[in-house]
């Protein structure tokens, strides 16, 4: 008789599908350690290069830095003209969706995916997390599941966002809250050439 991690019976037809999601998640780990591998080559287009192969997909002129990490890279589209600061985590497992013209911060974390606490077996819950144009994310903020970051917003170094951001909304703190308004209502431009080895 085969049985889950909970000790529930299992149908073969179960436990075929448990036995190949395994099989997934072994590969999956095996080629995001290689992913880290090559992040350690400090020129931007060889790393873009590797996360495209891997199923990201990277607008025009964006540039992601050394350290960032990704959790199901299928799941990751990121616009034009974006940068991603360095030791980032983006979390593919529900659709995340970074807008073009977004300045993301060093060891900033988006999470798509998180623990049920009221569930039985403790299982995922997973949500999209949509960060709109032109948004600035503060250093070592973290992002839920299923919020959304309206345009032009601003995240505050450290908040830890729970709902969702309104445009041009600036919010900060545990869980963030709405601290200012930004004034540019129209912005346009362009974050510019990052560093060339980093």
């Amino acid at each position: 008789m085969l049985k889950d991690r909970m000790g529930n019976s299992l149908t073969a037809h179960e436990a075929t599908k448990k036995g190949l999601n395994r099989i997934f998640n072994i590969w999956l780990d095996l080629w995001l350690w290689k992913l880290r591998l090559i992040d350690c080559v400090p020129i931007h287009f060889v790393r873009r290069w590797a996360f495209r192969i891997s199923g990201v997909k990277i607008g025009k002129d964006t540039i992601i830095h050394q350290g960032a990490r990704f959790f199901y890279p299928a799941g990751v589209e990121i616009g034009e003209d974006t940068i991603i600061g360095d030791h980032a985590f983006l979390d593919g497992r529900a659709k995340l969706t970074i807008g073009s013209h977004v300045d993301v911060a060093s060891s900033v974390h988006f999470y798509c995916s998180e623990h049920d606490i009221n569930a039985q077996d403790f299982g995922a819950i997973e949500e999209p997390v949509t960060i709109g144009d032109y948004c600035f994310i503060g250093p070592r903020a973290i992002i839920l599941p299923g919020v959304t970051i309206g345009k032009g917003a601003v995240v505050a170094a450290g908040a830890v966002v729970t709902k969702n951001v309104g445009d041009f909304e600036v919010v900060g703190g545990v869980p963030a809250k709405v601290i200012g308004e930004r004034m540019n209502k129209n912005p346009q431009y362009r974050l510019g050439r990052a560093r060339l080895f980093q």
